[in-house]
């Protein structure tokens, strides 16, 4: 399962092996300067946008990879079951929006609220 953390400036997203290969992306880093909300999102699925290219995706079940919207592109990995931080970021950068799995969301949230 990927991990969620800070590193300096940044925050990044650590990709297990079988996540890079699924998702067919590597380790995600993005500038805090760049975070505009950090949340909980009860509703994953909902709140994917676009079409998923490139990456792997069975519907209900995971949802990894990047996915192309009119507005721009969003990161997910999404796996059913498991609570989902959503990541909100500022317009100019690869991705709008980061949607990632993780079983400690409020340990997740709590790094990132005292770290912007």
């Amino acid at each position: 399962m990927a991990t969620i953390g800070i590193v300096g400036t940044d925050l990044v997203v650590s990709l297990s092996p079988l996540e890079k290969i699924l998702a067919l992306h590597g380790d995600l880093r993005v500038p805090l300067s760049t975070v505009e909300l950090a949340c909980s999102e009860p509703h994953p699925w909902r709140a994917l946008r676009g079409i998923r290219a490139p990456g792997t995706g069975v519907p209900g079940l995971i949802a990894y990879g990047t996915y192309q919207h009119g507005d721009g592109q969003d990161f997910a990995l999404i796996l059913a079951g498991v609570p989902v931080v959503g990541v909100d970021l500022r317009p100019g950068g690869r991705f709008d929006r980061l949607l990632i799995s993780t079983r400690r969301p409020d340990a997740v949230l709590a790094t990132i609220a005292g770290s912007i």
